[in-house]
């Protein structure tokens, strides 16, 4: 399952960047950073947690960058996250999820979680954030993404419309 859920993860992320994409950033500048901050938070957060898993050292002194990125770059940099989670949850066996991983929080804290918290984690904080996006782009009188998990599922496998 935890597949699927990152596939969706990068499908969702794809959408609303699509309608972030649309945002008039003269018309809306203060909306605009908000969206592409959340976003770019999302972005850093899954790094993090991707140099927890990995046993690596990040560059990240706090959960967002001191600079706002291009909607173009976020996209980029945010597909290119995505594709490591798909192919990280693709390598992991059943008995890795339930491994414990220590490291150290952004503020000094420390932490200990399972792969499996960490990628939960992931999934919710991203699915979370977007929908605080979704809330800014109906400010900008951008019509929100369909971005569900049942819509995802429907989408790619057309055979869940088969009435039975």
């Amino acid at each position: 399952m935890m597949k699927d859920q990152f596939r969706y993860k990068a499908w969702a992320n794809s959408e609303i960047l699509d309608a972030l994409a649309k945002v008039d950033e003269a018309l809306y500048p203060e909306q605009w950073k908000l969206a592409v901050r959340l976003m770019n938070h999302t972005y850093v957060v899954d790094r993090i947690f991707a140099a927890h898993l990995s046993g690596m050292e990040h560059q990240f002194q706090d959960t967002n960058t001191p600079e706002t990125p291009t909607v173009d770059q976020l996209e980029e940099d945010i597909s290119k996250s995505d594709a490591w989670y798909l192919h990280h949850v693709g390598q992991l066996d059943h008995g890795k999820l339930k491994e414990s991983i220590s490291f150290t929080f952004t503020d000094g804290d420390k932490g200990t979680m399972t792969r499996e918290d960490m990628l939960f984690h992931i999934l919710a904080h991203g699915a979370y954030h977007r929908g605080n996006v979704g809330m800014v782009l109906s400010s900008c009188g951008i019509d929100r993404p369909k971005d569900t998990f049942t819509r995802f599922l429907h989408l790619t496998d057309a055979s869940r419309r088969a009435q039975t």
